[in-house]
């Protein structure tokens, strides 16, 4: 299966030669501007002046993390260029060994997906221990490097994880003409209500990277108030994909562009029989030959999803639009530098004034790189350990939330008790 994906892609590495130079000019001179006022407040964590951190959840979630008052320093060499950082990350990263477990949901169209379950959790954890539920990039899925790491942290600290592989990614079945988009949000609902009925006494948290980031946020727009989740983390968000396949066509991206097009076009050919007697808009043909994933689109995905062009495809599909509506706690983490999720695209100003909301961009880090911090350049990257802070912070919070609650009932359950006695 291939590594290409929005996290983690692999462009032939000849392909850097004579396009190094420019673009690392072009990120040493593009003008970024930090907060430089960081925070020491009472007993609130600072952060560094390399990061740039706000949300209108500022206050209550920055003195959760315990590493943000340390400088951002990207591994020599491999982190000081946005394009090797990427490339680095997605060939030479570490990929944990863990046994998985799997389960293949049926969804409400007849269609399949893939659950990765650790093997063993059901035996080693409790039914109330909380439950992570992990969304790859674009045609990513279980095995990849930046989803293993996350996944051995988070159940190094006593959290049950499931990944969840979209259609035909991470080898995962597909039985119906239809794959996924980044407006579909049907098949996440369905997996958080499978995975809420089996653990109903467990917190649910998810965790969403790249594409799988933006389908994460535009649900938790759409629940809102109704979110059956308790927290998320959302990593290196395209956010605003009109901006995003502006800059997806220019420069050294379009290796990339390509590199995604191979592998979404590898994965439609696996399961092409089921699209053969297919009519209407479909352009089979287009999407099966693909040189650039907005091809691709044109010709299958914004067709299975009802937009009527491309450019309406992507216009309605971004998750910056959501975060307006985002009613529990969200940690947004982006790279300045990340050639793939823009910049510019970040919503900072719904994220300003969402107080469940907190954004922080780090001035390096490319596409899912993140080659910083103790374990790099192999390791976990530097994300890692500030989502955990955060995901760690909001159980302690929902846990001490149910132990108020039980006290409060004892106490209401004596009092009644008392009443009784001195009634009879």
């Amino acid at each position: 299966m291939t590594r290409a994906n929005w996290g983690s892609v692999t462009p032939p590495l000849t392909d850097l030669g004579s396009r190094f130079s420019p673009f690392t000019r072009h990120v040493r001179t593009s003008k970024i501007h930090f907060s430089t006022a960081a925070m020491l407040d009472g007993d609130r964590r600072q952060y560094h002046p390399s990061l740039e951190v706000l949300g209108g959840g500022l206050d209550s979630y920055l003195p959760v993390f315990k590493t943000l008052n340390r400088p951002y320093d990207a591994f020599p060499v491999v982190g000081w260029n946005r394009h090797v950082e990427t490339i680095f990350a997605s060939l030479f990263r570490s990929v944990p060994d863990v046994r998985l477990r799997r389960e293949c949901l049926r969804t409400k169209d007849d269609g399949a997906i893939a659950l990765d379950w650790v093997a063993g959790d059901d035996r080693q954890l409790g039914v109330e221990s909380p439950v992570l539920i992990l969304l790859p990039g674009l045609t990513g899925g279980s095995e990849d490097s930046y989803v293993r790491h996350l996944l051995i942290g988070a159940r190094g600290n006593g959290m049950r994880v499931v990944v969840f592989n979209s259609r035909g990614c991470g080898h995962s079945p597909v039985t119906t003409p239809q794959f996924y988009s980044a407006s579909f949000t049907e098949d996440l609902r369905q997996v958080v209500e499978h995975v809420a009925n089996r653990y109903p006494n467990a917190n649910l948290y998810a965790v969403g990277w790249s594409l799988g980031a933006n389908i994460l946020v535009r649900y938790l727009g759409q629940e809102s108030h109704a979110c059956p989740l308790s927290g998320a983390v959302s990593l290196c968000n395209p956010f605003n994909l009109v901006i995003a396949d502006e800059d997806f066509r220019k420069g050294f991206n379009i290796v990339y562009d390509k590199a995604l097009a191979k592998a979404l076009r590898r994965i439609f050919k696996n399961h092409k029989l089921l699209f053969e007697d297919i009519g209407g808009e479909f352009n089979i043909p287009q999407a099966a030959k693909a040189k650039s994933v907005r091809e691709f689109d044109e010709g299958l995905t914004r067709v299975s999803f009802g937009f009527k062009s491309v450019d309406d495809y992507y216009s309605n599909s971004s998750s910056s639009d959501s975060i307006k509506h985002v009613c529990i706690p969200l940690l947004c983490i982006q790279a300045a530098d990340d050639p793939i999720a823009p910049y510019r695209g970040i919503p900072r100003e719904d994220i300003q004034e969402n107080p469940n909301c907190l954004l922080i961009v780090t001035p390096k880090g490319g596409h899912l790189g993140w080659v910083a911090g103790p374990e790099s350049p192999r390791g976990a990257p530097w994300t890692d350990p500030v989502v955990m802070d955060f995901l760690q912070h909001l159980e302690r919070e929902r846990s001490q939330v149910v132990a108020s609650s039980s006290g409060l009932k004892t106490v209401e359950l004596c009092t009644e008790a008392l009443h009784h006695m001195k009634c009879g």
